[in-house]
This record gives structure tokens, C-alpha cells and sequence, in this order.
């Protein structure tokens, strides 16, 4: 069985340039900001080349995959939005969240040193990230491990930001755990090319770095873009399908292209928004 590609939806330019004029307008503002260790005018800067490209968007040296997601689709779905919430943030620690305020906390707020990524997209992503910590608050200085551990993002709060950053009232989670990869691929096309949003959890090793990884496990959320095409192999024929995908990652666009049994071990779920 072969799937149709779908391709990404174009730019919408009028959102752009009224995202633009958000910044201008945020630019202009004397309100002091909230974040003692952050420069007003990079933050700014970081701001207008995120809503020329999303794929701008960078996790850095942090593993902050699954908030980098959400902030990819808040950009290039809703660039207006995201411009006051990044304004909200910078200005009032805080922002306002579909049903919830999202707060900033005084420790996050005067972190300092070494971000690892940018002034703009920490803003934005720590406080996504620390926001749903309980045991390990986000820590730019803190060992790797404790950062790693901070950063873990989990379906269930990718699911939450789908509906509270997003906006989406449909929202799924399509485990694949031990089957049901192929099926989770078609819906998200679907849902793709309705205007929602789907996100993949991965084994990052496996599928983009063409490393056979000694333990696969779930370790890192991609944004599906569009242009899935699978191809479903015969019964008991294992490795003979194929998919491919266009993702966002790590700042850039890429592709995923996988036969069947590699698919199948490194590709762990998807959470969908559907309009």
C-alpha cells in the first residue's frame, strides 16, 4: 500500500507581516523585562528570523526536542501568537496559556551562563520545559545528566501543549510501540493535511544518524512536516516496506527514510492536533 505525499502548507504572508509588526511593536516598548540576563535587542533579532524561517528554531546543546517542536508549528501556524507570547514572556515573566498561565519561575528568570542556544528560543522553550518539571528544574549550568533529566518530555505533556500552546481541541496519542507504525503514518497525513499538526517520538540514533543504537529507546520528539509517502511490505516479508517523511529538527528541515524493520524499531508514537 502506498500513501499519497503531502506536502507542507505555503507561508501565510499576511500572518507574517502582522508578526512583524508585533515585533516592531514589542521592539518599540519601554516595559523592562524580566529577564535580567537576556539582551532585549538579540531576543529581537532571534524573534524576526524565527518568523522568516521557523526552522530557525534550535534546541541548542539542550534537550529541549519536544518544546522546540511546539515552537516550530506555534511559528509557522500562528507567528502572530507567538510574537506575544514571547513579548508577554520577556515583559511579564508569564503568558497566557488556552486555559492556564504559563509562569516563568525567579529562578529560570535569572539563570545565567551558558544557555547553549539562543536568547530567543530559551525564553521560550525553559519555560515550556520547566513548566511541567516537578523533581528537576531546568538549570543551563547544571551537569549533563541533571539536563537530561530536566529535559525528558513525555506524550502526555506533549499532548497538553498541543492544546494549551496550540490551540487544538483533537488531540491523540497513537502508541507503536510493538505495532500499528503504518496505520499511526496514515493518520498523520490525514491530520497533516487538514491543517493539524503531528508529532513523532523517535529513537534519534536509529532513524537520523544512521546508528544502530545498543538499547533502542524513545529519545526524541521530530515535527512531521509533510511529503509521508509509505510503502507497507508483504506479510512476513519484514524490511520490505519503506517510508519516508519530511521532519523539523535540529534546526533544520530533513528527511526520514527507513525500511520497513528499521522503521518499525526506532519509530515509538505520534501525538496528532487535529482543527
Amino acid at each position: 500500500m502506498t500513501h499519497p505525499p503531502t506536502g507542507a502548507p505555503l507561508p501565510n504572508l499576511a500572518l507574517i507581516d502582522q508578526a512583524q509588526q508585533a515585533i516592531a511593536d514589542f521592539e518599540r516598548s519601554v516595559a523592562p523585562g524580566m529577564w535580567p540576563y537576556l539582551d532585549k535587542a538579540t531576543v529581537v533579532a532571534e524573534m524576526r528570523s524565527r518568523i522568516t524561517d521557523p526552522f530557525q528554531i534550535n534546541q541548542g546543546g539542550q534537550p529541549f526536542c519536544g518544546p522546540a517542536a511546539i515552537a516550530f508549528e506555534l511559528v509557522r501556524k500562528q507567528p502572530v501568537r507567538y510574537v506575544e507570547i514571547c513579548r508577554s514572556l520577556f515583559e511579564v515573566g508569564s503568558f497566557q496559556s488556552k486555559t492556564r498561565r504559563v509562569e516563568a519561575t525567579s529562578r529560570l528568570r535569572q539563570s545565567q551562563g551558558r544557555l547553549r542556544m539562543g536568547q530567543a528560543d530559551w525564553m521560550l522553550l525553559s519555560t515550556l520545559r520547566d513548566s511541567e518539571n516537578l523533581l528537576f528544574p531546568v538549570d543551563p549550568g547544571a551537569p549533563d545528566v541533571m539536563r537530561n533529566l530536566s529535559g525528558m518530555t513525555k506524550s502526555w505533556e506533549m499532548k497538553g501543549w498541543v492544546r494549551e500552546i496550540l490551540g487544538y481541541r483533537d488531540v491523540k496519542y497513537d502508541h507503536t510501540y510493538l505495532f500499528g507504525e503504518f496505520e499511526a503514518l496514515t493518520e498523520a497525513a490525514d491530520v497533516i493535511a487538514a491543517g493539524g499538526v503531528a508529532f513523532a517520538l523517535i529513537t534519534a540514533e536509529g532513524l537520523l544518524q544512521n546508528k544502530k543504537p545498543l538499547l533502542p529507546y524513545p529519545s526524541h520528539w521530530v515535527t512531521l512536516v509533510g511529503n509521508i509517502v509509505i510503502q507497507k511490505g508483504q506479510f512476513l516479508q519484514h524490511d520490505s516496506g519503506h517510508f519516508s517523511c519530511d521532519i523539523y529538527s535540529w534546526a533544520k528541515k530533513m528527511k526520514l527514510d527507513a525500511d520497513e524493520g528499521p522503521f518499525e524499531d526506532y519509530f515509538w508514537g505520534v501525538v496528532l492536533g487535529r482543527p
